[in-house]
């Protein structure tokens, strides 16, 4: 049971460690431009604040190091994102509305799943085990 937690911290940490790469260098234009017509203030820093959580929260997971801190990360990312980003009530077109309701309740089980982590007390194969703030 031990390496299938591993197998799924990785595949877990790589998934935000991706979604980090995305924000922080290679689609900052694109989710930049979509967080300015979302109406986010300051949208490329944003985007960049977003960027650095994810990457927290996947090195954390990936790692096995500092869970708690990795969990609030992903909380933090997920919240306003979550409720601004995808706000599928606000959506005329019915289509991105279907897209934005899919997106937020995507958002939604992975901030759910973040936290179940905070209930494992001891992380196998972590880089330095005894880390849990």
């Amino acid at each position: 049971m031990e390496v299938l937690f591993l197998i799924g911290r990785i595949i877990v940490g790589v998934y935000y460690l991706f979604n980090a790469a995305n924000h922080l260098i290679m689609g900052t234009e694109q989710l930049t431009q979509y967080a300015r017509y979302k109406g986010v203030p300051a949208p490329r820093w944003a985007v960049i604040v977003a960027g650095l959580l994810l990457l927290i929260g996947g090195l954390s997971l990936l790692l096995g190091i500092y869970p708690g801190i990795g969990v609030l990360s992903l909380v933090l990312f997920f919240l306003p994102v979550t409720f601004k980003m995808h706000n599928f009530w606000a959506v005329q077109d019915q289509q991105q509305r279907m897209m934005e309701m899919v997106n937020f309740t995507k958002n939604l089980a992975l901030m759910g799943s973040a936290l179940m982590f905070l209930m494992i007390e001891r992380w196998p194969f972590s880089l330095i085990p005894q880390l849990w703030p």
